[in-house]
């Protein structure tokens, strides 16, 4: 195996045997060196209960080896047969409004039947007893986008058995969900449910927990195959893919301390850069549940991208361009769903490397060149991404802020964050995305969007890193509740007014509002006092007219910055360079529509460069292009759609 890994999902068992002959020779034809195989094959391999037939996967895995193309060996478990459906009716989803759904799609399971995990262990213990020895087994891949919730009475009981274990006894859990309001105090176990449908609005901590036990519970589900595969295979990597989304119970953070490699699918949507800019932030935040280190895009669309009604071509060029903005951003290559598009099931029109027109297609023709690029990459594997600013996100508090009983629907932590996010994108300004409680010494300015709950340990490590001469950017509606969702009394932001110096009385939410200096913002204001900060920007007009809009605040060697609005983007370009000059983090001179990001290791010194623009680019720049393989004196100039990865030692 190269250093980079390319090619995708690979499902032959909808194919006759011919096409896989042919397929294995266009993987080799492309660059393939890794197939993600038997994702969604349960009912294939084991038709009955009990009774496996390998036949068909023996000679996929065979041809694979023999073409060089090693297996990313799936366990199938996200969608199990019809029989288990039939068998084991009461393992199937029930929805919050007490509806069970029927068998016909994808993810027609309760994580929480014990019916269901012993099946899938047993698969799982099939695959790893017949392919262990295999040539082509170069890493395992648990089950598919592990989400799918369920209210069942068994996953009540099992809900029921975590809160034991986080809380202890039914006081401690009563204080912790607030149960003395609306006559909600529990005095048996046996009364306590998931938050199922009810008349008006959801208890916040009790809505909050479910979302942390589904997420432990999936988990232990995970493990439990992990365990199979790691006594069978001590030395092949064990991952599963992560899918990113508001319907997703899943701490990534927590969980990629258990996978051997974190795996990501990403999916942009919206018009414009909008993708570009998701992206980014998608590679940015895998690289920080990798704790900085690389990881692996395990999906994406090779020609499609929905704007929310309908699926947009990429144009050429911009299949290659976002793949590379994952690898400069420390994934170990560029895979995709699915090798060759379906001819009939429910997405018999999701983009492929293989499209319905066939090899004799623009798309596939673009793969082939993607694939000789990404192996000429191999060398910066193992090299570190530069960054200078961390951008904080946390998954429980997203859950948190989803919540129907918050002061205005209209806010939105992945909005917040993602917007935060993408100034530093528009900049050239190398983010980590973390979580709270990381390490936050390497940077000189940290970023904390609408951190709505936040543990008070989290918070004095942001104390203590603005201290020591940090730097950090908090925005609106941030510091408000403990990981309880119990507001922290005496103003707002509590977790945060020392910080700051500043004290938050009451929420505005508004449509739109405008800031004196930094323009136009919108969804929220607040009325602020401030307590020791500088007043920087004031609100212009409204109820809050000549109110305190961002405040600067001095605490020991650094700099706290507060914004109680949303800013639009151009205000908060103007807002972030100012910060970040005064932090000493580097702004680099780039053309609209650029995208950098720097790699390094060793003295040697990898910049990609993306132009995403309409227009063509100068970069100055000294360095080996890698993409063209040709020497850059001075000036690099890029194309609309064209993309450099300059290569300079020491």
């Amino acid at each position: 195996m190269r250093a980079m890994y390319f090619g995708g999902d690979y499902n032959p068992e909808q194919w006759s045997p011919e096409t896989w002959k042919e397929d294995a020779e266009l993987m080799q034809w492309a660059g393939v060196n890794l197939a993600t195989v038997g994702v969604f094959s349960w009912s294939n391999l084991e038709p009955r209960p009990g009774q496996y037939e390998f036949g068909w996967l023996d000679t996929v895995l065979d041809l694979l080896a023999d073409h060089g193309i090693g297996v990313d060996l799936a366990t199938p478990t996200a969608s199990p047969p019809p029989w288990f459906s039939l068998k084991h009716p009461e393992a199937l989803t029930v929805t919050a409004a007490g509806t069970r759904l029927t068998h016909g799609s994808r993810d027609t399971y309760c994580v929480c039947s014990p019916a269901y995990r012993e099946a899938a262990a047993r698969i799982c213990s099939a695959l790893a007893d017949r392919y262990a020895e295999h040539p082509a087994l170069t890493m395992w891949h648990v089950h598919n986008e592990y989400g799918t919730m369920c209210y069942c009475d068994q996953a009540a009981a099992a809900f029921r058995g975590w809160l034991r274990y986080r809380y202890g006894d039914l006081d401690a859990l009563n204080v912790a969900w607030t149960t003395s309001f609306w006559s909600q105090r529990y005095s048996d176990w046996a009364e306590v449910m998931p938050p199922r449908a009810t008349q008006y609005l959801v208890n916040p901590a009790q809505f909050v927990d479910y979302r942390r036990f589904w997420s432990d519970e999936l988990l232990a589900a995970f493990q439990e195959q992990q365990a199979i595969l790691r006594t069978a295979t001590p030395d092949v990597p064990v991952t599963t893919n992560f899918v990113f989304g508001n319907w997703v119970p899943v701490d990534h953070h927590r969980w990629a301390d258990a996978v051997d490699l974190v795996a990501i699918d990403n999916y942009p949507s919206g018009t414009g850069l909008e993708p570009e800019e998701q992206t980014a932030f998608a590679a940015d935040q895998a690289r920080g549940w990798a704790r900085r280190g690389e990881w692996l895009l395990m999906e994406q669309a090779s020609s499609a991208i929905s704007d929310g009604k309908r699926l947009a071509t990429k144009e050429p060029g911009r299949m290659s361009r976002m793949s590379l903005s994952h690898v400069a951003r420390g994934s170990r290559g560029a895979l995709f769903f699915q090798w060759r598009a379906s001819a009939g099931g429910s997405e018999q029109f999701h983009a492929a490397m293989v499209p319905h027109a066939g090899q004799e297609s623009r798309r596939f023709l673009e793969v082939c060149e993607l694939g000789g690029l990404l192996g000429r990459l191999d060398e910066i594997t193992g090299s570190e991404v530069e960054a200078e600013v961390a951008v904080l996100w946390d998954n429980v508090a997203w859950w948190a802020m989803q919540g129907t009983h918050l002061p205005s629907s209209e806010l939105d932590y992945l909005e917040a964050v993602r917007s935060a996010h993408r100034q530093f994108w528009r900049a050239g300004v190398g983010v980590d995305v973390v979580h709270p409680s990381a390490d936050l010494t390497p940077y000189r300015l940290v970023v904390v969007p609408s951190l709505y709950l936040i543990d008070p340990a989290h918070a004095a490590v942001l104390r203590e890193y603005v201290a020591a001469g940090g730097h950090v950017l908090i925005t609106y509606f941030s510091g408000i509740v403990d990981p309880n969702c119990r507001v922290f009394l005496g103003g707002y932001p509590g977790a945060f007014r020392e910080l700051l110096g500043i004290r938050v009385e009451e929420f505005y939410p508004v449509a739109e509002t405008e800031l004196a200096d930094a323009g136009k913002a919108r969804w929220w204001s607040e009325l602020l006092g401030p307590e020791g900060a500088e007043v920087v920007d004031v609100y212009a007009g409204g109820p809050l007219a000549g109110s305190p809009a961002i405040t600067r605040n001095s605490f020991g060697g650094g700099e706290a910055w507060y914004v109680s609005t949303q800013l639009e983007d151009a205000g908060y370009q103007r807002l972030v360079e100012t910060i970040c000059r005064r932090a000493g983090v580097e702004l680099p001179n780039l053309p609209d529509g650029v995208e950098m990001v720097r790699r390094r290791q060793d003295g040697t010194t990898w910049t990609f460069l993306l132009n995403h623009g309409a227009a063509e680019a100068a970069i100055e720049i000294d360095g080996h292009d890698l993409v063209s393989k040709g020497p850059i004196e001075g000036v690099l100039t890029l194309k609309s759609g064209d993309q450099a990865v300059v290569e300079r030692s020491s």
